[in-house]
């Protein structure tokens, strides 16, 4: 009997190395982004002024960045642009009672495109980053930060081109109703506006590395969250009291009201009689309260000296002022002594408000539009602040108020009590006013000083160094009131590191992205493989 031979053994298969796990190589699907994105922006609108539903902030933040995991360059655009668009016209409706629908589009239309353009790179940056393991360092502690710079870079960029920007709707003043306000004093509006996008990338990544099964990956979100929950208000030093009247006489300010020379003076000053005899340091009217230039119009500037010693106190008016071929947007220091008298210009004159850039192109394509616009008013240079006795008063005529640079200036000159001068007239009746009020409580936070809002046709505030409305008067009131207001001294760790952090995630966003295509490309080589990041990766 024949043995049989053995059988061979199989040979074994070849040890395979086990691919670490990277973050889930997912992104919704091109109309399920475009959906998401515009929801997105409509959360944004609702957690702004007025509704100021603040949570819904980091929502709309969430979802916004979701839908931008895999996109093309062409699908972060679509998705970005679809999320300004929404946003956008939604919270910007009030810019067509001034000119009609044609300037709130453009308007729209144009930050739309930049928030979409804006968008490019944070989806690149997810992109470059998608081959680092899923539960490690560079996921879960630098994918965050990277996108938070890039997302407040375009915050930045925006606020600042074309022409003097819009950085009317930001992350961080958004959170003036809730409790991550007070982090604004050491952050500023900037760096609020950082963390809050910092945090919601954090909670992104958690869930890309597995969500509830990685509890561990929450960790860098609950860590930012505390810090913006916990921190208190910087204190600033109090530094006495300061009695301010302050009217609004709801006078004819607006562009097309029916009126002559002189109504709004008049309405002014009929309004301020009440406060005659009662004691004040500073009498305070808003922006466009006088109808004529008191430096060359003797009959404006004799009115303004009778309110002046009715009142016996300092007047702070604004008008339309001339020096040589320049009109400028001034608010006076109006004394009793002339040598005594101060002003400041404003610094950002609103394109297509109170200026238009390059006239000779928009009258090609809207003659009749421009047209009507024939202010030209030139941008100021001096420093926002004017002297009452032995007090500064910080200054911010209307839309500067909206500008960081306007308001630590004025903080950093000596500021102790700020007065911000509008004239909501051609907005009447819209949410502008609202959403100013926001930005005035914002800064009262942010600089630690009391805030007195005076508008010509409302509404009307007395505001706290912590942001709370103490005074009011309500729109299309005729009213005036003196209020005392506290004192401050000292600076904000955001006034003083403000324009450093500004220039700071500027720089860093530039940096970033080109490291993480870099590394990107490393790793892929490395790799020994050109294969997408995304292989099911939508437009």
């Amino acid at each position: 009997m024949r043995t049989p031979l053995p059988t061979p053994a199989p040979a074994a298969a070849p040890e395979q190395e086990t691919p670490r796990r990277t973050v889930a190589a997912w992104s919704l699907p091109v109309w399920a982004a475009v959906l998401a994105s515009a929801a997105a922006g409509l959360l944004l609108d609702l957690a702004s002024a007025p509704v100021g539903w603040w949570p819904l902030t980091f929502v709309s933040v969430t979802v916004a960045l979701v839908a931008l995991i895999g996109r093309s360059i062409g699908g972060a655009l679509l998705v970005g642009t679809v999320f300004g668009a929404v946003f956008y016209t939604t919270h910007l409706v009030w810019v067509g009672e001034f000119l009609g629908p044609v300037p709130w589009l453009a308007l729209a239309g144009l930050e739309a495109v930049l928030f979409g353009a804006g968008a490019v790179p944070i989806a690149l940056a997810y992109r470059w980053t998608a081959r680092y393991p899923a539960r490690g360092l560079v996921q879960l502690l630098a994918v965050p930060p990277l996108i938070g710079v890039l997302w407040t870079a375009r915050e930045v960029v925006m606020g600042a081109w074309p022409y003097s920007g819009f950085p009317w709707a930001r992350l961080g003043m958004t959170q003036v109703g809730g409790p991550l306000a007070e982090a604004v004093s050491w952050t500023s509006v900037t760096g609020l506006s950082l963390l809050i996008v910092i945090l919601c990338a954090s909670v992104v990544q958690w869930i890309r590395a597995g969500g509830i099964r990685f509890m561990l990956g929450l960790h860098p979100a609950v860590s930012v969250a505390a810090l913006l929950v916990i921190a208190p208000q910087f204190p600033t030093a109090p530094a006495g009291e300061f009695r301010v009247g302050w009217v609004q006489g709801n006078g004819p300010t607006g562009y097309f009201d029916d009126k002559v020379p002189g109504d709004v003076l008049a309405a002014q000053t009929a309004a301020t009689v009440p406060l005659y005899g009662q004691p004040m340091d500073l009498l305070a009217w808003p922006e466009g309260g006088v109808d004529a230039d008191p430096l060359s119009d003797p009959a404006a500037a004799k009115a303004l000296d009778r309110v002046v010693r009715s009142a016996e106190a300092p007047l702070l008016m604004n008008a339309a002022t001339t020096r040589g071929d320049d009109v400028f947007n001034t608010s006076l220091l109006w004394t009793a002594d002339p040598t005594d008298r101060q002003w400041h210009d404003k610094v950002n004159p609103v394109p297509f408000g109170e200026y238009v850039p390059d006239r000779w192109f928009y009258e090609l394509i809207v003659p009749d539009l421009v047209g009507l616009i024939q202010r030209e008013y030139t941008p100021g240079t001096n420093p926002p602040i004017v002297q009452v006795g032995d007090v500064r008063v910080g200054l911010a005529i209307c839309f500067d108020v909206i500008y960081d640079a306007v308001i630590w200036d004025g903080a950093r000159a000596g500021a102790e009590v700020f007065v911000f001068q509008t004239n909501n007239a051609d907005f009447r009746g819209t949410d502008e006013n609202l959403q100013q009020l926001a930005f005035a409580r914002m800064r009262a936070i942010e600089t630690g000083r009391a805030v007195v809002n005076v508008s010509t046709v409302g509404t009307s505030q007395v505001i706290t160094p912590d942001g709370t409305t103490v005074d009011s008067i309500g729109v299309d009131t005729v009213d005036a009131s003196i209020t005392t207001v506290p004192l401050r001294t000292g600076l904000t760790p955001a006034v003083i590191l403000g324009p450093w952090l500004t220039a700071l995630i500027v720089l860093a966003a530039a940096g970033a992205l080109p490291a993480a295509w870099f590394s990107h490309r490393a790793r892929t080589r490395a790799d020994g493989t050109d294969r997408p990041t995304y292989p099911g990766s939508q437009p």
